[in-house]
């Protein structure tokens, strides 16, 4: 199982991806939206901002997300590590349920471009 730490520092390097990005990356990734990752297994979420290309985790809370934020993710701490790492397929796990994601419609066709 997936520590906090090793769950936090997925979502810096997926931030720092982002960040790097360009073309339709890039421009899927200059959104402005409140952000959750729920990791259900360890039953904590980080909450944050995804801004500028980047996503700036703000806070890492327990339970299930306080607040609903306009983009939500759920998932396990291993799957968030291997969806990072490349050892696992986002639409493969997102059609299995092993991931959730929740947004707008709007920002979901968007999205697909980083998935």
């Amino acid at each position: 199982m997936a520590t906090i730490e090793e769950c936090r520092a997925a979502l810096e390097k997926l931030s720092d991806s982002m960040a790097d990005a360009d073309g339709k990356v890039r421009e899927a990734a200059a959104l402005d939206r409140s952000v959750s990752c729920h990791i259900t297994d360890l039953d904590i979420t980080f909450t944050g901002r995804l801004t500028g290309g980047r996503i700036d985790v703000r806070d890492t809370v327990p339970g299930p997300p306080p607040e609903k934020a306009q983009i939500r993710l759920a998932m396990a701490g291993d799957d968030l590590v291997a969806l990072v790492g490349g050892g696992l397929n986002f639409a493969a796990a997102w059609g299995s349920g092993r991931v959730k994601l929740e947004a707008s419609l709007l920002d979901l066709f968007r999205l697909r471009k980083l998935l």
